[in-house]
This record gives C-alpha cells, structure tokens and sequence, in this order.
C-alpha cells in the first residue's frame, strides 16, 4: 500500500467493526452472564462476579470485517498468510473461549498456542536476522510470539487496561499504512481490531459490565504480536519494540521478580505494576489514563523513527520511549502521598 493507492477501505473498517462487535455483545451478553461469569480471585481487581468474553466480539469483527474488506480492496482471494493469520486467531479464540468456562491444563494450552505462534511466522515468512541460522531464528521469533500472546492475557486485569495500550498501536498502525510503511493486509487487520476495540470499549469502562477474556485476550496477543513481526520485516524494527513497550515491560519486569522470589509464577497473581498502582492509592481511571498517554507517546516515537529514518532519531525515540517507560513504572510502584499503603509504609519505616 503505497501512498499512491491507498483507498478508503482501511478507515472503512473502523466503524464496521466498531458496529459489528458493540451488536454481537449485546446478542451475546445473556449468554454470557448465565456460561462465562467471572468470580474474584487472587488475580482480580473486580469484587463481584461480572461476565467474561466479550472479547469474542472483538475478534469476530476483526476476522469478518478483515477479510471482507480484503477481498473488496485486493479483488482476489486473501493469500496463504491471511488465511493461516484468520485460521490461528480463531484457533486460539476457541481455546480461551474454553478456558473461560472450564479451565484447560496449561500443557494443553501452552502447546496450542506454539501451534498456532508457529504456523503465523511460518505463513508470513521472511527473515530478520539474516545472518542467523533460520531454526534459531523461527525458534527466537516462537518464543517471542508465546510470550506476547500470554503477555497480553497478563495485562487484560483492569478495565479498560488493555485498551489503554493497544488502540494507540492499532490506531497508529493504521495511520502507518496510509504513509506507505505497511501493505494492504497489516493495515486492514489494525483498522479492524481497532474498530473491534472502539465497539467493546463502552462495555468494559470502568465499572466494567463485561470483561474481554481469554477468548479475546490471547488471539488479540497472536494478532498484535504479528502486526509488529510485519513491521518489524518491512523495515520498523525500532518502532516494533516501541509501540508494545509499557505491557511488555510490566509482563517481563513482573516474571523476572517473581521468578526471583521463587514463585510459582503460573499461578494467579496481582503483583504487575499497573495492579500494584491500584493498591499504592491510584484510580483505576488514574493507572488507565496514564497507560495511554504513554502508548500514545510511544507511538508517536515510533511513527517518528519511520517516517524520519535516521540512527540520531531511532535512538532519540528509543532512550525517550524506555525513560517514559521507567518513569511510569517507578510512579506506579511508589505510593501516593496520603494513601493508605504510603501511612503503611511510613509506620513500616518507623518502626
């Protein structure tokens, strides 16, 4: 998609799917309440039991709206590699569907997602690190993929939580595309998965009524996760690792701590920063807000090192998006002067 060709299709897609996913919640929600109902528990920031899975919506409007529009923009049947991208979403969809109603083994569930993670990289093809052996590679790049599909899921703890960090990344994705920094394909997925973001955002502000789920969470992780593998093959590297740079800081920064202390780090848990926050005295609009506005600066870093491709400004927009990231992490970790947990902490150091 050069700037040339671009079509209207790709903005097309954003209210579609808005549309497309705020009705399919509404159908389901009855189904939902009575099936998926999610009960508090050592991970939960909710105290009282509040459906789960509307991220179904999400992830249907993405696959339905995605792939018409694909056809209608490329007149042709959509390739291999959307096949296979659409086929694994699903895949992983149905999975945490399942999960949400009677919880899988993690063997079990660790083994579809590689399935899945695999397949993607495979159908997309091409290499980023040339000079390394390709096993080592596709293994790296697997890894990477399981943990950004699980890492997504990590971050989905607070409403609005996963919003607040990937509609910048979609939206901008998007916005990318239009410059010419990305094919019709990736393009059309972000407008898509933003729009299914917009129509499920209503529903889980906070309070939120309905929570997205592993349904939705980690097919949303397998499709983000591939978008920035598109970026990263077509030249956005830099902006590959700045766009996801607060969820994949908190997810990574969290499982090194606690593997650190020698816990059981796959069972449920409130210790990310943005939960630790809640406890240190901030609003959940508070934490949520602040997650924004730095996924926003974040890809406004990122567009910056595409659209102005030099080393002075790559590394400018690095050092800039990691101290946002730092910053925001410490302020989350630090209590807020007043609170409850900064008295604690006060009596704690008096004593």
């Amino acid at each position: 998609m050069s700037p040339s060709s671009v079509s209207l299709l790709p903005l097309l897609a954003v209210p579609l799917a808005a549309v497309t996913s705020a009705v399919l919640i509404v159908l389901l929600m009855p189904l939902l309440r009575r099936y998926a109902l999610a009960r508090p528990n050592a991970r939960s920031s909710h105290a009282v039991p509040t459906p789960q899975g509307g991220g179904v919506a999400i992830i249907a409007a993405t696959v339905v709206v995605g792939t018409a529009l694909l056809i209608a923009e490329t007149k042709a049947l959509p390739s291999t590699e959307a096949v296979v991208l659409m086929l694994s979403v699903t895949a992983l969809a149905i999975v945490g569907g399942r999960d949400d109603v009677r919880p899988l083994r993690v063997s079990i569930r660790l083994g579809l997602q590689v399935a899945a993670v695999a397949a993607v990289i495979i159908a997309t093809g091409g290499r980023l690190f040339p000079a390394m052996p390709i096993v080592l590679e596709r293994g790296i790049e697997v890894l990477a993929g399981l943990w950004f599909v699980n890492l997504v899921n990590f971050t989905d703890g607070l409403d609005w939580m996963t919003l607040a960090g990937m509609v910048p990344v979609t939206a901008v994705l998007v916005l990318l595309g239009y410059a010419g920094v990305l094919p019709v394909l990736p393009t059309l997925v972000a407008a898509a998965l933003l729009g299914g973001f917009l129509g499920f955002a209503p529903f889980n502000r906070p309070v939120a009524r309905l929570f997205m789920g592993d349904v939705g969470s980690l097919p949303v992780g397998l499709l983000i996760a591939w978008l920035l593998y598109r970026l990263a093959l077509d030249g956005g590297f830099a902006a590959a690792i700045l766009l996801p740079l607060y969820p994949v800081s908190d997810a990574t920064l969290t499982l090194l701590w606690r593997l650190k202390r020698g816990e059981k780090v796959w069972q449920a848990h409130r210790k990310h920063f943005y939960q630790v926050a809640t406890v240190n005295g901030f609003s959940v609009p508070e934490v949520v807000g602040s997650v924004f506005a730095v996924s926003v600066l974040l890809s406004m870093f990122a567009a910056a090192s595409l659209l102005w491709p030099s080393w002075g400004i790559t590394v400018a927009a690095l050092a800039a998006g990691g101290g946002l990231v730092v910053t925001l992490l410490r302020r989350f970790n630090t209590p807020v002067a007043g609170s409850e947990a900064d008295r604690n902490q006060r009596r704690a150091s008096a004593s």
